[in-house]
């Protein structure tokens, strides 16, 4: 709800109402031409006169309290008609009997708006103080700060509408805050621990590597067998560097937004074709029966391939890993059960996740090593299941992952149409 000021036309518009219904009155109380016209001149110009003295008092206390001010408004309306009255009896309109009856009445009338007005100030005053010390705290403390013990209750029902809004659109202010300083906090966090985590994995490749070259410079190793032994292990953390710094690269693009993709319509027996046969030779090197499965007809996905092979493949590098030798790693395709998204599933035999950790498997540097039956010892550098989560939603799908049978299932739900121009993933999730 936005808070509006009254047009520059409301007061006119009340001006105008209020001499006709003067006019309407001397009317039908039966004055002449004459007289009904001094009348209304006359207590219009009374009325003028008050008004320009209440206006004149209210700009001299600006800076008092709202009760003050309230007072002043409400004998405003007392003073033009004690002055209405004065004339009206000069002028013989009014016997002085009469006279007397009405200055009880209007002495009266401003005892009780005048009351009136102290409570509806003190009640404004409270209301404000309230709203002044959400505003205050909220500045001072956080988001996360109410109003101080005993400064009462924030406004709601009982202070003016202005006011209540004005309480409701703090409240509102102080969530968006709050949500917003814990996103903060987590990206922080997952940003500190992604650059300690990933200078690690950085670091430790590098120095074996530094470690091989230096050995094999200084002629410390000339056994052909261990020489060829070193530079297959050389190229293997220069290809784990590769594809940590190409994780990074993509995480980023994800993140700011640059992500560019080019949808097509693709079956997902060719998408899960491609993945399978780039990670059959890992699979057959640690013995591992690698499985794929395509419910028939085919479903026809509007997506980008080469990021969706690379998702597919990053959930089937990442069961091989965490698959024991021996082990089975299933992925499985088709239409899901509602008809109106196609699926892809990847079974492994890690041995299972803890349900307390479930929710953090697509965080950045997310590993779980401890919680998993141990693999082939090369982790990566964390960043696989983050990417993957990331490309899948740019093409407003779902990736998910539960405990099943000898391992977990990680599950990729696409729509089967794109409705659209992908989104980019909001960049603040860490």
């Amino acid at each position: 709800m936005t808070l509006r000021t009254p047009p520059w036309w409301t007061p006119v518009a009340v001006g105008v109402a209020g001499l006709a219904g003067a006019v309407g009155a001397a009317a039908a109380g039966g004055f002449t031409g004459g007289d009904a016209a001094r009348l209304v001149v006359y207590s219009s110009v009374a009325a003028a006169v008050a008004g320009v003295v209440a206006g004149l008092l209210l700009f001299a206390l600006r800076r008092a309290t709202i009760g003050v001010q309230a007072a002043v408004a409400a004998l405003a309306a007392v003073l033009a008609v004690a002055i209405g009255v004065a004339w009206a009896s000069s002028q013989m309109f009014i016997m002085k009997h009469d006279l007397a009856v009405l200055w009880v009445v209007l002495i009266s009338a401003g005892t009780v708006g005048l009351i009136v007005a102290v409570v509806f100030g003190r009640r404004v005053a409270g209301a404000s103080r309230s709203v002044g010390e959400m505003a205050r705290r909220l500045g001072e403390t956080g988001p996360d700060a109410g109003p101080r013990p005993g400064s009462g209750p924030a406004p709601r029902g009982s202070a003016p509408g202005e006011l209540a809004v004005l309480a409701t659109q703090l409240e509102e202010t102080s969530a968006r805050l709050s949500e917003a300083q814990r996103q903060a906090t987590a990206l922080e966090r997952s940003r500190r621990e992604l650059v300690a985590w990933v200078s690690h994995d950085l670091r430790t490749p590098l120095a074996g590597v530094r470690a091989m070259v230096e050995a094999l410079e200084d002629r410390v190793v000339e056994d052909p067998e261990t020489v060829a032994r070193y530079y297959a292990t050389m190229r293997r953390e220069i290809d784990r560097l590769a594809g940590l710094v190409n994780d990074l690269f993509e995480l980023s693009r994800i993140q700011s937004g640059a992500l560019a993709l080019d949808i097509e319509s693709v079956a997902l027996d060719e998408l899960v074709g491609d993945a399978v046969a780039g990670a059959a030779i890992a699979a057959s090197a640690k013995g591992i029966d690698l499985r794929g499965e395509v419910g028939e007809p085919s479903p026809v996905v509007e997506l980008s391939t080469p990021e969706m092979v690379r998702v597919v493949r990053n959930l089937l590098d990442n069961a091989i890993r965490h698959t024991p030798p021996g082990g089975v790693v299933v992925i499985t395709a088709g239409l899901a059960d509602n008809g109106e998204a196609a699926e892809v599933s990847v079974q492994d035999a890690c041995g299972g996740i803890p349900e307390r950790e479930l929710d953090s498997v697509f965080e950045m540097a997310y590993r779980g090593d401890a919680a998993r039956t141990p693999g082939d010892g090369g982790g990566g550098g964390g960043l696989g299941l983050a990417v993957a989560r990331g490309l899948v939603e740019a093409h407003h799908g779902e990736i998910s992952v539960h405990n099943q049978g000898p391992g977990c299932r990680f599950t990729v739900r696409l729509p089967l149409h794109s409705g659209g121009s992908p989104a980019a993933p909001d960049a603040n999730r860490p």
